[in-house]
């Protein structure tokens, strides 16, 4: 895929940086010295954590260059490096390892999660959010339409694999947690109408299947997601539509 884009991204801020709140807010951690959040994007997870704790060492990885260069414009208190989530691994004495949005992207997530656990110290926590919405109609409605048209055999393999069972995330990290939190949110996103999902998922979930179309391919391929989108999330009595967004959070402390 190409790089991410920090504006296209940060169009929906409030709403992306919602779920980085309440997965922080169960955060068991008064002053961690060293924390890492994985996965920074344009820094809006990183201010967070800047704010929440004023004396650590905050260090954000990301592996677009793209985003790495927005968060340093925006917190200029936290370092900044490129890191690839498929095989990082905490340094010593690592207390917080905070990943928003971030693992749902790794193909075997699964190895690199229970990785990072075992390599923290004691009373080290690891604390995730995912995307768990593969079986919502926003994402049923991108592989339908990858399926139907010229693009089929192209991006026959766009679509990213659904979460685990939740039980596999359990048995996977407990043998290394001695508290382990693990919960889903179904968030109900007020927006301005369908345009706007499709403004959504377009800097995320749809990259896969548009960036490898030319340019007039990619419009028609939005132009038809957009329409099956209008159907799909029809208007409430204010003119707005509710993208419902359900998400995994898991909080392991060591």
């Amino acid at each position: 895929m190409a790089d991410w884009s920090p504006s296209t991204y940060l169009r929906f801020e409030d709403e992306r940086t919602r779920p980085a709140r309440d997965l922080l807010a169960q955060v068991p951690l008064v002053a961690p010295g060293r924390v890492v959040d994985m996965g920074c994007g344009p820094g809006n997870s990183t201010e967070l954590l800047v704010e929440r704790f004023p004396d650590a060492q905050v260090i954000g990885l990301d592996s677009s260059p793209n985003m790495l260069a927005e968060a340093r414009q925006r917190v200029p208190q936290a370092r900044f490096d490129e890191a690839d989530a498929n095989s990082w691994v905490p340094e010593p004495e690592t207390d917080l390892v905070f990943a928003n949005a971030i693992y749902q992207w790794v193909p075997k997530h699964l190895v690199s999660l229970t990785r990072v656990a075992a390599a923290q110290p004691e009373g080290g926590v690891l604390a995730v959010q995912m995307p768990d919405n593969m079986a919502e109609p926003s994402h049923q409605l991108m592989r339908q339409l990858a399926a139907d048209g010229p693009w089929s055999e192209r991006l026959k393999q766009a679509a990213r694999a659904p979460l685990l069972p939740v039980r596999v995330y359990y048995d996977a990290l407990r043998p290394t947690a001695r508290r382990l939190d693990i919960w889903h949110t179904n968030y109900n996103h007020v927006l301005d109408g369908p345009e706007a999902i499709v403004e959504w998922v377009k800097a995320t979930g749809l990259r896969p299947f548009i960036d490898p179309l030319e340019p007039a391919e990619r419009e028609e391929f939005l132009a038809r997601y957009l329409e099956l989108i209008a159907t799909a999330y029809p208007r409430t009595v204010d003119g707005k539509v509710l993208l419902r967004f359900p998400r995994l959070f898991i909080v392991a402390l060591k």
